[in-house]
């Protein structure tokens, strides 16, 4: 395989999000000075609150690296997955900028991620709305979306292309999901690669009432709530570890519900995030929407929602407590191993590509499948 070179270096960097490289305690999160948006009482919950920016990764925390939210509000399609809409005015392979409300990203016919190549972690993407095809160097594909979750271990190293294939052609095609990539500890690094889909009617949803009778409704991609058991991880993620209590919850709050957060092991790490709505209280303290709150893991906490409906988004664990070297679409414990990452990839490619195309779609049937490496094939019930 021949080097890679600059520019696809930096649409790899694009791609990820990860703009630097280097040790740090989590990639991407710039730190937190001890005065910087802290609570002065040694008893207040909250340890910092930023606000989100405006487009890009949010701030995480171990054991998370990256987290973004992705909403594109893309026009019918054309037949052929990709936007009826004029492509002019765009910077095709390179457009992030949200013109007209959507973005083509690495796609330069149809939006999306074309192949990309990862190691050393886990993506976890979380589709509320829209659809998403899957194609790897394993041979595995997979159409999902609209509530369904795929669960990626890279483990040792796999190329994958994201597309987002637009299949009405009578009607927009909204597309809303989050991506978040979970660390893996240095044992697992370099385990073989695995994934997992979550059918959105096999996901549980958790709806209640609040002492006023006010609905709230928490939605489990990972992690215990109210004695439910959640679908099982990737064998060798770093959520099937009983050291990891690891959660990830979607909550939706009724205008003026209550609802608490409870408690975790001592130790585990939280960001809860206002995702849309408006202002909400967090143990006391008003928080406006689209905020990363850093929480202690240990109490529970009480948040008021105010008067709009709102949605939170919690991700919680243990940490992995272990130093981080990254570049680009590549996590590992030290430069040495980031160097032979960039090495093995130019000389496998991690298993070659077997698809014609860098951007593969699954055709014009809006039918969601999995069909992972071994063959064998899933469907939602």
């Amino acid at each position: 395989m021949k080097a890679l070179s600059r520019r696809d270096a930096l649409k790899m960097l694009a791609a990820t999000g990860v703009v630097a490289t280097g040790c740090t305690n989590q990639a991407g999160e710039k730190q937190v000075s001890e005065n910087e948006n802290k609570s002065q009482s040694s008893v207040d919950p909250i340890v910092s609150v930023r606000a989100l920016p405006a487009m890009g990764p949010w701030p995480t925390i171990d054991p998370f690296l990256f987290c973004v939210h992705h909403v594109d509000n893309y026009p019918a399609g054309n037949g052929q997955l990709a936007p009826v809409a004029t492509l002019e005015g765009r910077h095709l392979g390179q457009d992030f900028a949200g013109k007209d409300g959507w973005s083509m990203y690495h796609g330069e016919t149809i939006p999306g991620f074309p192949r990309h190549p990862h190691r050393g972690f886990e993506t976890i993407t979380v589709v509320r709305n829209g659809i998403i095809d899957h194609a790897d160097s394993l041979g595995a594909a997979a159409r999902y979306g609209d509530g369904d979750v795929q669960w990626l271990t890279a483990g040792d190293g796999i190329n994958h292309a994201e597309m987002f294939p637009l299949i009405r052609t009578q009607e927009s095609n909204p597309t809303d999901f989050f991506q978040i990539w979970l660390n893996l500890p240095a044992a697992d690094k370099r385990v073989s690669p695995h994934f997992s889909m979550f059918w959105a009617n096999q996901i549980p949803i958790i709806k209640s009432k609040d002492a006023k009778g006010l609905s709230i409704e928490v939605t489990v991609v990972a992690g215990q709530y109210q004695g439910t058991q959640p679908l099982s991880p990737p064998p060798n993620s770093w959520g099937a570890s009983s050291k990891s209590d690891l959660a990830i919850w979607t909550i939706r709050l009724e205008p003026g519900a209550a609802w608490t957060l409870p408690a975790a092991q001592p130790g585990t790490q939280r960001s809860l995030y206002t995702v849309r709505g408006g202002e909400v209280e967090v143990a006391g303290r008003g928080i406006a929407v689209r905020h990363h709150l850093e929480v202690m893991g240990d109490q529970a906490i009480e948040v008021v929602n105010g008067p709009t409906s709102s949605e939170l988004l919690l991700l919680q664990g243990r940490p992995i407590g272990e130093p981080i070297a990254h570049y680009g679409p590549f996590v590992m414990n030290t430069q040495e191993e980031i160097s032979q990452a960039i090495r093995d990839y130019r000389a496998t490619e991690f298993g070659g590509w077997p698809w014609e195309t860098t951007d593969p779609t699954h055709g014009n049937d809006y039918s969601r499948f999995a069909r992972h490496a071994d063959g064998r094939v899933e469907k939602p019930i």
